[in-house]
Order: C-alpha cells, then structure tokens, then sequence
C-alpha cells in the first residue's frame, strides 16, 4: 500500500509502518519556542520537576514577538526565556544579537532538514514543511512534554493534494497561490490534514514562494503544508550547508508513492490567476485584485513583512515598484525584514536606501505589526495592505480597522497610489 510523504515521515521516525489516522508517538527533532510561548512551557517544565533538557540541541527559542522590549511586562516575559537558556547553556538561543522571525530564522541556520519532526508553539509552524519536514503548531504544554520526554504524540493525518500546473503570470507569487487554495477550501477545509503540493508547475516556484505557501496552510485548518525536495530546495539546502558550516544533521528525504492514497485532489492553473486580495476578516475571502480595483480602497498603511513576506525576495519586489517614487501622503509604509540577514542583504543591495527615499520606514526584525503587538498598530477605522498571513478582527490593532492580505507586488504599488490596485498596471 502506497504512502505519502507524511506517513514516511511519520513511519521512518516510528521505526514501522504507519498511515493516516493512526496514533504514534514519534521523537521530535527539533522543537521551537519564542518570547510569548516558552514562559509557559518553562513553567510546565520546572513544575514536573525536570532538570535537564531530553534533547537540548533539538530545542530553539527565538526571541522574535516583542523584542526589543516593547513595555515593562514584554521585558519580563523575555527574561524568563533567557534566564533558562543561559542556565541550560541553550545552543540555539537567538536573540537581540542574532535577531529573526523564527519561522525565517531556522530555516537560514541550517536547522530545518528534510524528513524531520517539527513542533512549535506558534501556528505557523508549518512554514517548515517547504524543505520536505513534517512541521506543525502546537501548545506550549505540549512543548514541554516535547522537550522533557524528546517527543510527542500525533495522529498521522489525511493528506489533500494539490497539483499545481502551469506557469505563473507576472506579479504572481506563493502568496497568491496560497490565498486562492484557501478561497477554494475554507478556513477550516483542511482540518487536521496535511496539504501536499505537487505537479509539474513546482519548478516555477522560489523557496519564498513555498515557505509562504506551507506558512498559510494553517489558514485552512491545515495541520501542515509540505513540498517534496527537487533541485530548487536541494540548492538551498546546500547553500544554508555552504554559510552555517553544515546542516544541524543529515537530511531524510522521503517521496508520496504513486499509489499513494489521498482524501480530496485540487489542482490549481497558476497561469490564470491574478493577484489574489483577501478582503476582511477571514484569509479565505479571496477576492481577485481586479475587485480591489473596482472597489477602490483607500489606504492607510501598508506592511510587508512577518514570517509569510519578510524574505529577500519581498524585498526586492517593493523596492522594484517603489524606486523613484513616493508614498502617498496618506499612506504609511512599514517594511520589516525576517532576519538581521536578510535586512543586512538588503542593506548591500541598496533596496534599504530605495525603500527609505521612497517614504518607507524600515523596523527590526519582529512579529509585533503582524499580531498588532507594537510596531505598526492600526487605529480606529483604519485600512492596512499586509503581507501576514491573517486579517481577523481586531489582528493589528483597533477592531474597527480591516486588514487586506496581499502579496508584495501589490503592497507596494498600494503604498505608492494610497489605494489597492494592480501591480500589472504600474
């Protein structure tokens, strides 16, 4: 009986076979916690009377919410995580020093490989899952188990296939993809199921694009996202290999049989999308950028940024538009870059100087904007473009201000004429 990449994954770390719908309790290669969530897995910790940690190098806390401290309490939180690193001697310890979104960060360390077990106390965990790893949020007393026992238990899911075909248009990305199979699926189509994407239009897809893709998987009740490994992840994987020293270990590499079983198939045309809008509150209220247009929304702010639109790649696809232009006079432009990196990659490029003249303001790397924590908080009635990955009520700020989920292209061009409009056009 055929398997797919997840029940391998699942089976290898199991030492037998498994398929959906069975429970297994499996070691977790690496477990990540972050300023917010590990206090609480901290106390579960020391409240079982643990003394040291099962796997100390298969446990991350990336101090990545509201770092640098935004207030009294914030400083507080974060100094329970760092107090128990430095007594543990944690080597996977980032935090102003080597700053990042944790779901960008690991990846560019070289600590995410192919065929491994990934929890996290944040939801967009499964971001993981575009380098070929069964990734997927859990709660902070499950990270406690996690890292006092080195491991936990799961129930393998179900999987959906996507076949992706075709070759994407201009101005279309990961992002629009992602936004047009939670349109098609709801935010909670995929409860519990892992979204396998495939087909022959993969090839066209950056790791930008699949890390945006596997990151919103949870945005359809997904409990991961995950792209086998091809050529296009292999070059990165050598190429975070080449920069760290190594992989944290050696890649698994596993592929869905033909005849392996799948509960639902969707296949998408990339080629005959446009820019997909998600209009408040819900990610899955897709509307095409030709609505957003007709509608003509006006803007108060625009984000591009967080752990969905924060790469390199984001960067250069704003600084492109924006370049000799200006930010309309009342519009706001934040842009934070996931990684000191990438922000560092940028600065070399010159797109820091281009967004900067531009009218942009340019943060440190942080999650605040996007969980309307600090760093880009909307008032009352206020409209926002953002590159995150939710616009639920209230998310960034006043629960009278509306968040439209777009991809890169379109929050820059948004910024620049003060409304949404079509990137295609400018």
């Amino acid at each position: 009986m055929g398997q797919t990449i997840t029940e391998k994954i699942f089976s290898e770390h199991a030492g037998r076979e498994v398929y959906a719908g069975e429970i297994v309790r499996v070691p977790i290669d690496m477990t990540i916690g972050n300023d917010i969530t590990t206090p609480i897995s901290i106390k579960a910790f020391e409240e079982s009377g643990a003394k040291e940690l099962a796997n100390p190098d298969g446990f991350a806390i990336v101090m990545d919410h509201y770092i640098p401290a935004k207030d009294i309490a914030s400083a507080n939180q974060a100094k329970i995580s760092r107090e128990f690193a430095y007594k543990h001697d944690l080597k996977y310890f980032f935090d102003e020093k080597d700053m990042g979104i944790e779901h960008a960060l690991l990846p560019e360390k070289g600590l995410v490989v192919p065929g491994d077990v990934i929890i996290g106390a944040d939801s967009h965990t499964c971001t993981h899952g575009a380098l070929g790893a069964f990734a997927t949020g859990m709660g902070s007393t499950d990270i406690s188990f996690s890292i006092i026992t080195g491991g936990n238990w799961f129930k393998v899911p179900e999987s959906i296939k996507v076949n992706l075909v075709g070759k994407p248009g201009n101005c279309i990305y990961g992002k629009d993809i992602i936004l047009e199979l939670i349109r098609i699926l709801g935010v909670d189509g995929a409860l519990y199921k892992a979204i396998e994407f495939t087909g022959e239009g993969v090839q066209y897809l950056g790791m930008s694009d699949r890390f945006s893709m596997c990151n919103m998987a949870i945005e359809a009740g997904a409990k991961s996202g995950i792209f086998a490994v091809d050529e296009i992840c292999q070059a990165y994987l050598d190429e975070r290999a080449e920069a760290n020293g190594g992989l944290r270990s050696e890649p698994k590499i596993h592929y869905s049989d033909e005849d392996a079983t799948y509960c639902q198939e969707i296949t998408i045309d990339m080629a005959n999308l446009s820019p997909v809008i998600a209009y408040p509150f819900l990610p899955s209220n897709g509307k095409p950028v030709e609505q957003a247009v007709e509608d003509d929304l006006r803007i108060d702010q625009v984000m591009i940024g967080s752990c969905t639109n924060g790469r390199l790649e984001d960067l250069r696809i704003a600084a492109e538009i924006v370049k000799g232009k200006r930010v309309a006079r009342h519009t706001r432009m934040i842009v934070t870059p996931a990684t000191q990196k990438i922000l560092m990659q940028a600065q070399h490029e010159g797109l820091i100087d281009t967004l900067i003249e531009a009218g942009a303001v340019v943060s440190n790397p942080t999650c605040g904007a996007c969980l309307g924590g600090y760093m880009g908080i909307l008032g009352d009635g206020e409209r926002c473009v953002a590159t995150t990955n939710r616009n639920f009520v209230g998310r960034m700020g006043a629960r009278t201000s509306e968040i439209y989920l777009a991809n890169s292209a379109v929050a820059a061009a948004s910024a620049i004429a003060g409304k949404i409009v079509d990137p295609r056009d400018i």
